[in-house]
């Protein structure tokens, strides 16, 4: 199944699973999936950790992630980079905005960790509020912006390297 993806993808997802195994056992549990949720600040419910346990056809390791991955992906005809992005950032949004803080957190501590140089460079490149927010919407067009539409700045391609 790994030979449908290439060797950087496959890296990607190791460095995902590393994340989402909280205790290192090499498996993805049910108490894994709940603390990769709380995490990104978002709660699911007993019913939805049951679904995702099961959708494997055993214990989720790296080579089953990969497997429901590739399943998924030959399912949809693959992922559109847009939706990907649309994705990582509605994990953040609360009413359409990012608290900012949460935001710069995340970026330094979880993935391909950012420097805090890094974070205040990308920043710099976001609307932000008078309360340390930023607009959901404006961060997707900015990171989803074709080279005509918005130009591709370093943030642009950071942001993107570091959800994708």
């Amino acid at each position: 199944m790994s030979s449908m993806f290439t060797q950087a993808q496959v890296a990607e997802f190791k460095e995902a699973f590393q994340i989402m195994d909280h205790d290192k056992d090499g498996i993805i549990s049910k108490e894994d999936l709940r603390a990769t949720f709380d995490m990104v600040g978002k709660i699911a419910s007993e019913k939805e950790l049951d679904e995702m346990v099961h959708e494997a056809s055993g214990p989720i390791n790296l080579t089953q992630l990969l497997g429901l991955f590739g399943n998924r992906m030959a399912e949809t005809g693959g992922t559109d980079e847009d939706e990907v992005v649309v994705a990582a950032f509605k994990s953040f949004d609360e009413d359409g905005v990012i608290p900012g803080e949460k935001f710069r957190v995340a970026l330094m501590t979880y993935g391909d960790k950012f420097t805090e140089k890094e974070v205040n460079d990308a920043f710099d490149a976001m609307d932000i509020d008078d309360d340390g927010n930023i607009d959901t919407a404006a961060l997707i067009t900015l990171l989803t912006a074709t080279t005509e539409e918005e130009g591709e700045s370093w943030a642009h391609k950071q942001l993107i390297n570091l959800f994708i």
